[in-house]
């Protein structure tokens, strides 16, 4: 790849990441996180969905903002972008803790199963 089409690349991710900041800052309210079995909304922890006709449904991104939602076999969310989980405090100090926004899947995971009584001593 010359420079040329590097800098133009790089150029565009730019006005790409700014964008989507905007919608961002526009849409805060409308975050849903990855989880088990679909989305989450942050603040009402709703399980939502990413409508089939999303060219995100099967990328599973682990943060988005939705447009709307919409209710018919399930909860689906369109129009959705992907988004950097960061960008919330920035945008919305005052609506997000940072402790919402913990990344879950750094965390490690406790065992399935514990240990019997016998183990315990």
């Amino acid at each position: 790849m010359s420079d040329v089409k590097k800098k133009d690349y790089q150029l565009r991710s730019v006005k790409i990441m700014k964008q989507k900041m905007a919608v961002t800052a526009g849409y805060f309210y409308h975050t849903a996180r990855l989880s088990k079995g679909g989305y989450k909304t942050v603040k009402h922890q709703q399980t939502v969905y990413v409508h089939p006709n999303s060219s995100l449904f099967e990328e599973q991104p682990r943060w988005l903002i939705y447009h709307e939602l919409v209710f018919t076999t399930k909860e689906f969310m369109r129009q959705v972008i992907e988004i950097d989980s960061g960008w919330l405090l920035e945008v919305a100090p005052h609506y997000y803790k940072s402790k919402e926004l913990e990344d879950s899947s750094s965390k490690k995971m406790p065992r399935k199963q514990g240990k019997t009584r016998e183990e315990l001593g």
